[in-house]
């Protein structure tokens, strides 16, 4: 009974965070289900991304941009690995979706670091820390953000094609 009274504590504690990374799933699986995906698929073709490494790098470069609008990798996930990563990375180069998945989330994350849609890590940091620049967090952390993101396409490219 100790477990179930801390795991419950803890839920208390936590609040509506708790469900925050399945709701932005679950707007990144509605935007899959609208077809964004495939426009995205369309746009890569268009813009000739078609090597392995331009591949790469577009799935990236994507997972960091679509999560500045969004907010959230969550919810740019299942819309960049439908449109670029499974078309582009694993089926036309034979990457591995294993390593794509993984590092492509982290390059979504370091989008999170870069806009004022993650509010919740952005712009309430520096509401509660009564700073003057609203952004001065996101100033901070995009020198940070910007070097992990040219790490993770370098990463992926020497780690998904092995």
């Amino acid at each position: 009974s100790a477990a179930a009274q801390e795991g419950r504590r803890l839920m208390d504690t936590v609040g509506w965070a708790a469900l925050l990374p399945q709701m932005l799933a679950s707007l990144g699986m509605v935007f899959a289900l609208a077809g964004v995906g495939p426009v995205i698929a369309d746009l890569a073709d268009r813009l000739a991304i078609g090597g392995p490494y331009a591949s790469v790098a577009a799935y990236c470069l994507g997972m960091a941009l679509f999560t500045m609008i969004m907010g959230n990798a969550f919810a740019a996930f299942p819309v960049m690995t439908a449109g670029i990563g499974l078309p582009l990375v694993v089926q036309a180069n034979g990457g591995d979706p294993v390593a794509m998945s993984a590092i492509g989330m982290l390059s979504g994350f370091c989008g999170t670091l870069m806009t004022p849609m993650a509010a919740n890590f952005n712009l309430v940091p520096a509401a509660l820390l009564e700073l003057r620049d609203r952004h001065a967090v996101i100033k901070a952390q995009l020198p940070t953000a910007l070097a992990l993101l040219a790490f993770n396409i370098v990463l992926m490219a020497g780690v998904v094609y092995r």
